[in-house]
């Protein structure tokens, strides 16, 4: 009997996975991202803290720590990494479908509740915090002007716009007269109003005349 119990010790012993390090889950750290955004939208930037993202993760503190040291370490790898990919640059085929789509996402993106409340407080931090300053404008901007950039190129390669655009004015228009009726004025921006907006910016810029066919789908 005794030496049966020996034997189911060790059979035990065999099956049990070696220790060590712990496996990083992306479902949880799906929830860490999330909870991140909800408690800077909820407090601010500067009263945000570790434990309060964990906990309303409904995480444990090491789970955070594991993969992020600190707040600063943690709102730099995860705030241009998502809001990058939440802007995109599809090609649909023409400079009218392809403006169109960019602004709808960009819309959506400026509807949302979080983002409505963090974005305010992005700029009043970025001038008393030089270092989230540097992450915004090097990381986050650069990557999503690069796909307004990628937008306009395509444009000009299929000669729907001149070759001698000035492309850096062409994404300032892409994103400020959106954010500025969303988020500055709340007023509606409907796709009547992102119609005319997308003509305009594509006449401005010396582009063809568009006609409705060239919609997205």
């Amino acid at each position: 009997m005794e030496r049966k119990r020996i034997d189911e010790v060790k059979a035990l012993k065999v099956k049990r996975q070696p220790s060590g390090a712990a496996v990083i889950k992306e479902e949880k750290t799906r929830q860490l991202e999330k909870a991140l955004f909800e408690e800077w939208a909820a407090t601010g930037y500067a009263a945000m803290n570790m434990e309060n993202i964990a906990r309303r993760a409904g995480v444990g503190k090491a789970a955070l720590y594991r993969r992020w040291g600190a707040k600063f370490e943690m709102v730099s790898d995860v705030l241009p990494r998502v809001g990058i990919k939440l802007s995109r640059a599809k090609d649909t085929g023409s400079l009218h479908g392809d403006l169109t789509l960019m602004l709808r996402y960009l819309r959506a993106l400026l509807r949302h509740r979080l983002v409505q409340n963090i974005l305010p407080d992005i700029h009043a931090e970025m001038l008393r915090n030089p270092p989230l300053a540097a992450i915004v404008r090097t990381e986050l901007q650069t990557g999503r002007r690069a796909q307004a950039e990628l937008l306009f190129q395509r444009a000009v390669t299929r000669a729907e716009l001149p070759a001698d655009i000035d492309v850096d004015i062409a994404c300032d228009l892409v994103g400020a007269l959106v954010y500025w009726r969303l988020i500055v004025t709340h007023q509606r921006a409907d796709n009547h109003w992102l119609e005319q907006l997308t003509k305009l910016i594509i006449q401005g810029l010396g582009g063809q005349k568009t006609t409705p066919s060239q919609n997205p789908a």
